[in-house]
């Protein structure tokens, strides 16, 4: 019994596993809302903290 549990536990790992080296939809595009310059993410359409100091 606790061997059959260990088998699918371990069968479940290994689907997540192979689940997880998938890229899901949605990463582009917050790729794409990081600041070039700084890194952090730029919340809204404005411009980035970063960039509103150099003014």
């Amino acid at each position: 019994m606790i061997t059959k549990i260990i088998l699918i536990f371990l069968a479940f790992m290994a689907v997540l596993s192979i689940f997880g080296k998938f890229r899901f939809p949605g990463q582009d595009r917050l790729a794409a809302a990081k600041c070039p310059k700084c890194n952090r993410y730029r919340i809204g359409k404005g411009p980035c903290v970063c960039e509103k100091r150099r003014k």
